[in-house]
Order: structure tokens, then C-alpha cells, then sequence
């Protein structure tokens, strides 16, 4: 047997698994000061990555149930000091400082949190983060930004699109702050750009600011693009997903649009699923009138096309990890399609089965 070694000035951090891919989860006793130092120091981009990424992950549960109970909120200096660490070091690939800037998903979020999920207070415990980061990391943001934003050709490989990834998370943290000159780069980006990546990517940012620039570039992009349906389905979807408590009323209108079709199954799903499956906070309203927009629109489509209107029903499924009063919401609203007796198998089959899930 080995004998310990005593000439070690310092204790170690494990860094486990190094190098290897193979879908495994641990769970592990490691203290967050350690996660911090592996962040920022640790040469195996994965375990980099999943450190970050625990780290943030604590951060947000806690602060989604603090916004609950009203506690007060926590920071993490040290996640800070490591994502800095990472946005600095210019020898790693712009792609993977992109994946570390982005934090977890609502999605993620609400899965790790498993019960009683609050998407409100989700959501903005993740946009506290995001706005912390960049206000924080403010002059790393925009430098790496400007540095990127280069007026080189537009070219399609992975070196490109991995500087576009790490500029387009660049922007959208310094307009997470609602700087108005971070939000003034985006229409810029958005107005001057070569290629959809950055285009749509502008939009995105700007379509969480509630503020004339968000008009006037989803106006210009919808004359841009008219004649093209794969993009205009893309116009739809980036108004349905907005996080405001306005979205609901515009994506009601937008069933009015004369670009829309209930009958074009990608149309249907770019707006209504897309409201239904990617806006969290909007569909899971405490009034529930986000789940009786969704149910009397799957209604009016169950007779054109089941499938579709099946595939957007399907986003009741977690009903059941929501807090009470959503719960509540989301239950009578299925019970109320399950009594309807002219629905399709298709229909039929996704809310039974809802219904029944434990």
C-alpha cells in the first residue's frame, strides 16, 4: 500500500471523472468552496462546467424559495469571481465561455426543485443572476462583446459559430441590467448584422425589454422576412415566449394576425406551443387564464388536427409539481377537457393520462 503523502502544502480538490463522458450523475459531498476553486481553476472543461453549474443551481433554489417566504436573497461571490475568471481566460474556445455564461434553464430549475414549484418566483431568481452578472462582470462583458464584433465575413464553422455564441450571451447580459445603451447595441446589432444567428439573437434580447427599440425591430423583421414562413414562424415564437404578463393578451391578438393559420400546424405550434411548452411563468399564471387560453384553443384545434393540438396539451404534464393554487388551477382545467365528449383519441388520451400520472 501506498503510503499518504506529507510534502502536500495544501488540501486537494477532487476533480473527478476527468475525461470521461458516459451519462452519470454523482452525488458527492463536496463544499461549495471547493466547487468555486474548481470553477475557475479546474483544466477539464466538464467538471469546469458541472461546478459552475452546481454551484448556480444552489443559488437559484435558494433564492426561488426565499422569494417565496420573503427571505432575504443570497449571492455568491465566488460563482462571480470564477465566471469572471473563465470570460478572461482568452485560451479557452469561445463556445464553452458562451455555455458557462448562460445559467441553468426555468426548466432545469424547476425540475431540481421537484414540488411546489413557483415558475414567478423562478424566473426571477434566475433574472436576478443574470442581471448580478452583468452588472458585475459589466467591463469583461463588453470588452469581450467589442472584441467579437468584428466586421469579418460572416463564415458557417464551428469557430464562427462559436464566437457568435459567446458575443450574442455577451449582449444579452449587458441588457439584462436595462442599460439603455446595452439595449441601444442590440437594435445595432440587430440592424447592421450579416447573418440570422445574430439577427434573431438581437431580437431575442430586445424582446425582454418593453421598450420602443423591441417594436420597431419586431416590425422591421416582419417586413424583412414576410415571404418566408420559417422565419416568420420564428417572428411568433419570440413574442409568445416573453416573460411580461402582457404576452398572454398578444398572443391572443396574434391569433388575429393575417399571417396566422390555425390550420398550418408549424404556425399553431410556433405561437400557441410555444407559449404553452417555453413561457413558464406566463402559462402557469396564478389566475389560470394561461391554462384556459391553452385549453379553449386545443378545443377549437382538436377537430382540424388532433396531433398538433395533442403535442400542445402536453404541456399540463408537470401540473402536479406546481405550488397549490396553480395546482388547483391547472386540475380543474383538465377535468374540465376530460368532460368534453367530443375530444379526439389523440386529446383524450394526453389528458387522461395527465390526469392519472402520479
Amino acid at each position: 500500500m501506498a503510503r499518504p503523502r506529507s510534502d502536500i502544502a495544501e488540501r486537494p480538490r477532487l476533480s473527478l471523472n476527468r475525461g470521461f463522458s458516459a451519462p452519470v450523475k454523482l452525488s458527492l459531498p463536496i463544499e461549495p468552496d471547493d466547487l468555486r476553486f474548481l470553477a475557475a481553476y479546474d483544466s477539464d472543461p466538464f467538471n469546469r462546467w458541472q461546478s459552475l453549474q452546481t454551484l448556480a443551481m444552489s443559488l437559484l433554489t435558494a433564492n426561488a424559495a426565499a422569494l417565496r417566504t420573503g427571505a432575504p436573497l443570497r449571492e455568491d461571490e465566488g460563482l462571480i469571481a470564477a465566471l469572471g475568471a473563465i470570460l478572461a481566460d482568452q485560451k479557452l474556445e469561445p463556445a464553452f465561455i458562451a455555455l458557462t455564461l448562460r445559467p441553468p434553464s426555468e426548466a432545469d430549475i424547476a425540475r431540481e426543485i421537484g414540488r411546489d414549484v413557483d415558475p414567478d418566483a423562478i424566473f426571477a431568481a434566475r433574472r436576478k443572476l443574470r442581471t448580478t452578472i452583468g452588472e458585475r462582470l459589466g467591463a469583461a462583458l463588453e470588452d469581450a462583446y467589442v472584441r467579437l464584433n468584428t466586421l469579418t465575413p460572416y463564415r458557417p464553422d464551428a469557430e464562427g459559430a462559436g464566437r457568435r455564441a459567446l458575443k450574442n450571451i455577451c449582449l444579452d447580459l449587458l441588457a439584462a441590467t436595462g442599460d439603455s445603451g446595452a439595449v441601444a447595441r442590440a437594435l445595432s446589432q440587430y440592424e447592421s448584422a450579416d447573418n440570422m444567428t445574430d439577427r434573431l439573437a438581437a431580437l431575442e434580447t430586445l424582446s425582454s425589454h418593453d421598450r420602443p427599440e423591441r417594436a420597431r425591430a419586431f416590425d422591421d423583421f416582419y417586413r424583412r422576412y414576410a415571404d418566408d414562413p420559417l422565419v416568420i414562424d420564428k417572428w411568433f415564437t419570440l413574442q409568445a415566449v416573453t416573460p411580461e404578463p402582457a404576452t398572454l393578451e398578444r398572443v391572443r391578438a396574434l391569433t388575429a394576425h393575417p399571417a396566422f393559420s390555425m390550420t398550418n400546424p408549424n404556425r399553431a405550434a410556433s405561437l400557441i406551443g410555444a407559449f404553452a411548452h417555453a413561457n413558464q411563468p406566463q402559462f402557469n399564471r396564478l389566475d389560470g387564464a394561461g391554462y384556459d387560453f391553452v385549453a379553449d384553443i386545443v378545443l377549437a384545434l382538436d377537430a382540424r388536427n388532433p396531433q398538433v393540438a395533442a403535442r400542445i396539451m402536453a404541456a399540463f404534464r408537470s401540473w402536479r409539481t406546481l405550488e397549490a393554487q396553480r395546482r388547483a388551477r391547472a386540475e380543474a382545467t383538465l377535468r374540465r377537457m376530460a368532460a368534453v365528449p367530443t375530444l379526439s383519441r389523440d386529446v383524450a388520451d394526453i389528458v387522461a393520462r395527465t390526469l392519472a400520472d402520479n
